[in-house]
């Protein structure tokens, strides 16, 4: 079974959040899938089935080392980006494609264009965002216990912006912080647990006054170079507290502290009381193709 290698959010190979997509990848269960992504020990890894009905419609399958995902924004424009070179290959298509990517909860859309050899420009509509309740660490004891899940204190935290859960597909807790407290952040207990009880399935640091952002696995023993899913959802929180202007692209940097300098583009459609439309989007770079000798 074919696969390519894809760097996204990537300004050059060899940077951005790796990904393997496996653009035909009918017949394969679950299970294969899950086992195919720890083998490749990709962050994530996507599979792809045509729908033989719809031109440039595809069912895609997104799964990290834990599991099948019901979102996630690298798999997605790095997949876009692939099917775009698949047709490119073929001389199928133009300098522009826009991709239907079939989710298990949903159909999202991704708009795609060639910028040079093995090299695209994907944006990502992830569609409008969800608002969970009101925001959290209104009071010192809860600010200082949501600080310490990260090594830090409360003084760390922005004093302007407040922690908040928020959905684009996936629920984050976005969490400000302020001065060098994203160099220092480090998970220091076991997420899951304390994240469900403000609604979230994961967190996401940002600075807003720099622009950049921090993801770890749950664990803490991962971080992520670049997420997308988590940028769409600080978008959303940045345009609703009035830091980025309604559509305005922005740019938000990711992997600094992994060795893999990564770059999104966010905007976020709407105002205060709503967000109807998000969109994450960057580079990807092709850096190479491989086959399956034997699936598991």
């Amino acid at each position: 079974m074919r696969y390519l290698h894809v760097d996204v959010f990537a300004g050059r190979p060899y940077t951005g959040n790796s990904l393997a997509v496996f653009p035909e990848a009918q017949g394969l269960t679950a299970a294969q899938m899950l086992a195919i992504t720890r083998e490749l020990r990709h962050f994530e890894s996507v599979f792809l089935t045509q729908d033989p009905a719809r031109p440039r419609t595809h069912r895609a399958r997104v799964f990290d080392l834990a599991g099948e995902l019901d979102f996630a924004g690298h798999p997605l424009i790095g997949a876009a980006s692939v099917l775009h070179a698949l047709e490119d290959a073929r001389g199928a298509t133009g300098q522009e494609a826009a991709w239907a990517l079939r989710l298990t909860a949903r159909t999202v859309r991704v708009a795609t264009r060639r910028s040079g050899p093995r090299r695209y420009e994907s944006t990502l509509d992830q569609g409008p965002a969800e608002f969970a309740g009101r925001p959290h660490g209104t009071d010192a004891t809860t600010t200082a216990e949501i600080a310490s899940w990260f090594s830090l204190d409360p003084h760390d935290l922005d004093p302007d912006l407040p922690p908040r859960t928020v959905s684009t597909g996936l629920r984050y807790l976005v969490l400000p912080v302020r001065g060098d407290a994203l160099a220092r952040a480090r998970v220091a207990t076991a997420l899951d647990g304390p994240l469900s009880r403000l609604g979230a399935e994961f967190a996401y640091l940002l600075d807003a006054g720099a622009m950049e952002g921090r993801h770890w696995t749950n664990d803490g023993l991962l971080e992520d170079t670049a997420t997308g899913s988590g940028a769409g959802c600080a978008a959303a929180y940045l345009r609703r507290h009035g830091r980025i202007g309604d559509g305005v692209p922005t740019l938000l940097r990711q992997g600094r502290f992994t060795g893999r300098p990564s770059e999104m583009t966010i905007s976020a459609h709407g105002d205060g009381g709503s967000v109807h439309t998000v969109e994450v989007g960057g580079s990807v770079a092709i850096v190479g193709e491989g086959q399956l000798a034997e699936l598991p």
